[in-house]
């Protein structure tokens, strides 16, 4: 009769758990970096179309060049009020 002893299952050591650790986190930071990129490049293509003539921000910009000591003023007085909702 014979007996198998069973061999150990080795484990993982620290540097090894350690890089595969590194490894998911240089992954996810990318997932990350991608999804930002993307983010990024879509609001830029909808400030670009927001600034053409006839658009909200020409409007804004060209009302700002007219009266900019005014148009600060209003800036101010939404910032107050965006602040006391809170």
């Amino acid at each position: 009769m014979s007996v198998d002893i069973p061999e150990p299952v080795a484990q993982p050591g620290i540097a090894e758990r350690a890089i595969d650790t590194a490894t998911d986190v240089s992954r996810t930071i990318g997932e990350v970096a991608g999804g930002l990129h993307a983010a990024v490049d879509r609001l830029t293509a909808a400030i670009e179309e927001a600034r053409k003539p006839g658009k909200p921000l020409s409007t804004v910009a060209a009302i700002t060049r007219e009266a900019p000591l005014a148009s600060l003023f209003v800036a101010f007085l939404f910032g107050v009020a965006i602040a006391r909702r809170r």
